[in-house]
């Protein structure tokens, strides 16, 4: 499964962006799905994740502001950022896992098949 991220930019501090995650499967057969974010010296964080069936969980430091979704029509994954803030400030990568093992899928779990990332800066 092949995974690009798009969308990542330059935002000021309350701005919004929407990164979006093209799938070479059809997404409805990847049973999880995931954002996470890595900024340089510390460790990839999760973010958000969907599981087949439209469940998600969301990290505490994003919930409230962040949304996830996919589109299994188009095969892409979505991530509606709003309330940005600089810490918000990472590479962000999409992940994918086909394997019913993955379930339950929650934000942390990552994935086996993961994306370049696309950078996003909160910056003034």
């Amino acid at each position: 499964v092949q995974l690009v991220e798009s969308g990542g930019g330059l935002v000021q501090p309350g701005g919004s962006l929407r990164l979006s995650c093209a799938a070479s499967k059809d997404t409805d057969r990847l049973y999880c799905m995931t954002w996470s974010r890595e900024v340089p010296g510390k460790e990839r964080e999760g973010v958000a994740g969907i599981d087949r069936d439209g469940r998600i969980s969301y990290a505490d430091s994003v919930k409230g502001r962040f949304t996830i979704s996919q589109d299994n029509a188009k095969n892409t994954l979505f991530l509606q950022m709003d309330s940005l803030k600089p810490e918000d400030t990472a590479m962000y990568y999409c992940a994918a896992d086909d394997s019913k093992e993955s379930l339950p899928c929650e934000y942390s779990n990552g994935g086996i098949y993961w994306g370049q990332g696309t950078q996003v800066t909160v910056s003034s």
